[in-house]
């Protein structure tokens, strides 16, 4: 790394831990392979290592086939806002698992869209409101069973 910036090197050829903390203002192409393989916000954050001199930065994504790029990708050559990439990737590919490793797909809970601020508003009240009147939570079976069920997969706190 330190040869590439130094001007000794003009390739580097590096893993996605480039990413972190990288100023490199001379670095102006990147080419990512397999980026269908990344979240979005990581893509993001990766063309963002490009360009920050005076010369125009190129970021190339390279497909691993030749199929068309899918909603995610295109959505990188038409928003420059971190945000709302990470919005849509989350709507796109899912949370991944609360308990588990899997970094997207279907949430492992039953829980309401994980946008819905409100509800997660009046729930957090409704539990707050539930510890305070020290209620008994072997009083609802089911709420119960489910609570231990997930301490066998995590400590809840």
């Amino acid at each position: 790394m330190e040869r590439f910036v130094n001007h000794e090197l003009d390739i580097l050829v590096a893993t996605t831990v480039i990413e972190v903390g990288v100023d490199v203002p001379n670095a102006s192409i990147m080419m990512i392979e397999n980026p269908e393989r990344f979240g979005l916000a990581q893509l993001h954050q990766l063309r963002g290592r490009v360009g920050r001199d005076q010369e125009q930065g190129h970021c190339f994504l390279v497909l691993s086939d030749s199929q068309p790029p899918n909603r995610r990708l295109r959505a990188l050559t038409t928003s420059h806002d971190g945000f709302k990439l990470a919005e849509l990737d989350l709507s796109l590919r899912g949370p991944g698992a609360v308990y588990g490793t899997a970094q997207h797909g279907a949430l492992d809970l039953r829980l309401a869209p994980i946008g819905d601020t409100r509800l997660i508003m009046l729930a957090r009240r409704a539990a707050e409101q539930f510890i305070e009147r020290k209620e008994d939570l072997l009083h609802y079976k089911h709420l119960a069973e489910a609570v231990n069920r997930l301490r066998t997969v995590t400590n809840l706190n």
